[in-house]
């Protein structure tokens, strides 16, 4: 059976986009027999609460009520919603928008799209409300615990031209990091590694074979056993910056993945220690020529580490 098509998605509402479900053929009797099953990790009577609100609808963008019957081959559009979301106390900046781009200098601790515990309190939620643009959507992304610039697609049709600039690595990029700092470090190096992921959860590692990571490393700023450094990636594996950091024994202050694994959110949720400690890495410049304008462009961000 041919998927249907999306005439009549529906709008985001306060910046939250609508998910979108495919409905198989099966033994369900109403929508929230489906819903329930499908997808457990909410209770029967939330997906009722949710229907009677209006948070579940059709094809058509019109709601569906509970009891409503089970109709295979349709689409069901519902509307995520986090209980007890943490909230980030940091506020994102807009550098720069036009009818293109917006670029955004993002505050450690925000992330950029929603995932896991994470929803309205992310850079993409926060920016859709603010702006009134539902079609944003990041041509790129940055960790969660990382600051600093990402940049947004304003129109779809434009969204791949601008993606293809960061996967064909016509973007310079410069992170700033503070670290530490030992006289074995040149003031100027290019670390060359293979990465593949690790058997713990969330982390990369160094292994023999052909490099598949490298950035250009300089020491900026040298302040007792601490120093600046500036990091130019040429290539853009996950966790890149922090794994050959740590590898080269001067790992990110504060990083909470590299070297050892901490529990996930810990930081956050540390009680009154949440966010007192960001990793001290950030996205502070980018330039590409821009595919749909023709023009050079170069953002940078307004965020500095203190060494």
């Amino acid at each position: 059976m041919s998927r249907p098509s999306h005439p009549f998605r529906p709008p985001a509402r306060q910046g939250i986009s609508p998910s979108c479900t495919f409905l198989p053929v099966g033994h369900w009797e109403t929508y929230e027999d489906f819903l329930s099953e499908r997808f457990p990790a909410l209770s029967r009577e939330k997906w009722l609460e949710r229907m009677a609100g209006g948070g579940v609808l059709d094809k058509m963008s019109k709601p569906v009520l509970p009891g409503s019957p089970y109709r295979p081959g349709d689409i069901l559009y519902y509307y995520r919603y986090l209980e007890n979301e943490p909230v980030i106390p940091f506020v994102e900046t807009v550098l720069y928008q036009d009818e293109w781009l917006v670029v955004a200098d993002k505050p450690h601790f925000l992330p950029v799209t929603p995932s896991g515990a994470y929803l309205k309190e992310t850079l993409l939620v926060r920016l859709k409300r603010r702006l009134g643009i539902d079609t944003l959507s990041p041509i790129h992304r940055i960790d969660r615990e990382t600051a600093g610039l990402v940049v947004f697609a304003v129109q779809p049709h434009t969204r791949n031209s601008y993606q293809a600039l960061f996967r064909e690595k016509k973007v310079q990029k410069r992170y700033e990091a503070i670290a530490p700092w030992h006289g074995s470090i040149p003031p100027a190096l290019l670390c060359e590694t293979c990465l593949e992921k690790s058997d713990m959860f969330m982390q990369m590692r160094v292994v023999e074979g052909t490099p598949n990571a490298r950035t250009l490393i300089f020491t900026e700023e040298i302040r007792g056993d601490r120093a600046r450094y500036a990091l130019f990636p040429l290539t853009g594996r996950k966790h890149q910056l922090r794994v050959q950091m740590a590898s080269l024994g001067i790992p990110v202050k504060n990083d909470r993945i590299y070297p050892v694994l901490h529990p996930i959110n810990s930081e956050v949720n540390s009680g009154s220690g949440a966010f007192a400690n960001p990793l001290q890495l950030l996205s502070k410049t980018l330039s590409f020529d821009d595919p749909v304008t023709g023009v050079l462009r170069h953002f940078q961000s307004r965020q500095t580490l203190v060494l």
